[in-house]
């Protein structure tokens, strides 16, 4: 009897690790169809929800960053962008978002530092540095010499 209630104890405690980790798989692929369907307010919610499951999915806090860019909260979008880096340091896409924020700022310095970074990273977006190099002429710090 003692054997049978650490059997049920094992199974029970392997099924709720395994219904967490089947369900935190689940809210990407449905916050991302959400996202897709422009459902963002659901979206938002459900990868808000994953990364409780998946901390350190820098999907959705890349997902989050472009909900946020579009709702126009700037604080939040950087915040996102930037744990996006931190968990996935050459994800190109979130590298353009955050030179796109800092160059709407008009933060010369940064942008620079992320371009060099960009321009080691890139694979698919490599056609933006021209685009970035332009923008970048418009704030570049004027010599007053």
């Amino acid at each position: 009897m003692f054997i049978n209630k650490k059997i049920i104890l094992a199974s029970f405690i392997y099924f709720i690790f395994f219904d967490f980790s089947v369900a935190s798989e689940n809210y990407f692929e449905e916050a991302k169809k959400k996202f897709d369907n422009k459902d963002i307010e659901v979206s938002k919610f459900l990868f808000q929800k994953n990364i409780v499951f998946n901390p350190k999915d820098a999907k959705s806090y890349l997902y989050l960053a472009k909900i946020f860019n579009s709702e126009e909260n700037e604080k939040e979008e950087e915040k996102n962008l930037d744990t996006t880096l931190l968990l996935d340091p050459e994800n190109e896409e979130a590298m353009y978002m955050l030179i796109n924020l800092k160059l709407k700022k008009s933060n010369y310095s940064k942008v620079q530092d992320l371009k060099k970074k960009f321009v080691i990273i890139c694979k698919k977006l490599c056609d933006k540095t021209k685009e970035i190099n332009s923008t970048l002429k418009n704030i570049q710090p004027k010599n007053d010499t």
